[in-house]
């Protein structure tokens, strides 16, 4: 059986927490190894906590969700994340953070957040966990206003150019079941081109089930589908993708073996 690691979950959220114990048989019986739990605001970080003390596999990460900032956003919030980030030594990330356009307008004060998370997390020597909807030109944007910053944009949806950019930045580039869908052409394009040194895989669980699960509650037992058609994509084995992501998601996460 192939290793794996699901570098995005959200199995908090009530659509798993509920039957955590068996989604968690589940994912040890499809090889995930290893999971790196996002968050989306500090408010959730104690059942993020709780998480990890049900399951040590999964490593943690503390911030704030650019569609969280709406009326939330403060300098004190900011503080806050840095705190939580130093009070656990399960917190691998600071995230998930960065910008989305859709439908958005609060666009400024989405920037302001994006741009203090980042700041915290430089000193710190943690990465980023980044989501970026319908906002690629402004995030790399902000990006490089932070020289150094490191991190991986997270279920990416972006065109060939869009990821060219963050990988000559040195961002990784992670994939969820979106890439299984009929429609993602564009999308799979793009993962064919990403380095293997910089490529990852995520469910974003509970939302985006892959193929043959679309529709259904997503779980990290399916991250499986996402490395299966990653593969077929690249022209590559499962058991070498596996592999290799396996190694890209310890190595930026820095995950305790």
């Amino acid at each position: 059986m192939v290793s794996l690691v699901d570098t995005h979950v959200h199995v908090n959220f009530p659509e798993l927490a509920t039957d955590l114990a068996a989604v968690r048989q589940r994912w040890q019986a499809n090889g995930v190894i290893r999971l790196v739990h996002s968050c989306v605001s500090p408010d959730e970080f104690a059942t993020l906590q709780a998480v990890a003390d049900r399951c040590p596999e999964v490593a943690i990460s503390v911030g704030l969700h650019p569609l969280s900032t709406g009326g939330f956003w403060s300098e004190t919030v900011g503080d806050r994340i840095q705190d939580l980030a130093q009070s656990d030594d399960r917190v691998v990330a600071i995230g998930e953070t960065g910008l989305d356009f859709y439908k958005a307008t609060n666009q400024a004060e989405q920037i302001a957040a994006f741009s203090r998370q980042i700041a915290i997390a430089q000193p710190l020597d943690l990465p980023l966990i980044i989501h970026c909807r319908e906002a690629a030109a402004a995030t790399r944007e902000v990006l490089q206003g932070f020289p150094g910053a490191k991190g991986v944009l997270h279920c990416w949806a972006g065109t060939p150019a869009e990821t060219a950019w963050f990988v000559e930045m040195g961002f990784y580039i992670s994939f969820s079941g979106i890439v299984t869908f009929k429609s993602a052409k564009t999308l799979r394009e793009s993962a064919a081109m990403v380095p293997r040194d910089r490529l990852l895989i995520e469910t974003d669980c509970p939302y985006l089930a892959p193929v043959p699960h679309r529709g259904q509650r997503n779980e990290p037992a399916y991250v499986r589908w996402v490395a299966e058609t990653l593969a077929q994509v690249r022209g590559e084995d499962l058991a070498e993708l596996a592999a290799y992501t396996t190694a890209n998601a310890y190595a930026l996460f820095r995950l305790a073996t």
